[in-house]
């Protein structure tokens, strides 16, 4: 093969170029990108950049004209690469920042404290805003420990409707509980 950097070898038809300075562009880009893939690449637009400008006339030394095209290509993809990289570490950094924040308020947190009056006054509302006879039939249930039998007697009503009356509030309760039901299994 002949010298590279002299005239002549704009002469060269582009399979004798390209078996020429194809090798030698992509171990020059993968000597600073350390990725095969992405060099292929490059020494491969370098390749048809080389093509498109030959035909305009205005390459005068091919291998200093593909070294610089490689050499732009790499330099821009590192550029991008490092941008890329102190985005990631900023976005990491805040992560980072939310997370100890998360830690500290967990770890100073009473949870019964926090849940306690929060649930206490959903299931005051919900009962209250029961019918009067369901009401009656949970709080007896669940506050007086009475069976379905007993409560029955109290409210005049079948076991089947006692039991109804009970279970309508249930759920009704989980209903408006349904946010704080995976926590309450720890309390």
């Amino acid at each position: 093969m002949g010298r590279p950097d002299d005239t002549r070898n704009i002469g060269m038809t582009f399979d004798n170029i390209y078996m020429e300075y194809y090798q030698r562009c992509f171990l020059f880009a993968k000597s600073y990108l350390h990725d095969e893939m992405l060099s292929k690449d490059i020494a491969s637009e370098a390749m048809i950049t080389l093509w498109t400008t030959m035909k305009t006339g205005e390459v005068k030394n091919i291998r200093a004209f593909l070294m610089t095209v490689v050499k732009n290509q790499a330099l821009n993809h590192l550029r991008n690469e490092h941008l890329q990289m102190e985005a990631r570490e900023s976005i990491l950094a805040d992560e980072l920042y939310e997370l100890d924040f998360r830690i500290a308020s967990l770890g100073s947190s009473d949870p019964n404290q926090l849940f306690s009056e929060e649930i206490t006054d959903i299931v005051n509302r919900t009962l209250n805003g029961l019918p009067e006879k369901t009401r009656k039939a949970f709080m007896m249930s669940r506050y007086e420990n009475k069976s379905v039998k007993e409560i029955a007697e109290a409210l005049d009503v079948s076991v089947k409707g006692a039991d109804y009356h009970i279970s309508k509030a249930l759920q009704q309760l989980r209903k408006n509980l349904k946010d704080y039901l995976y926590t309450l299994l720890f309390f």
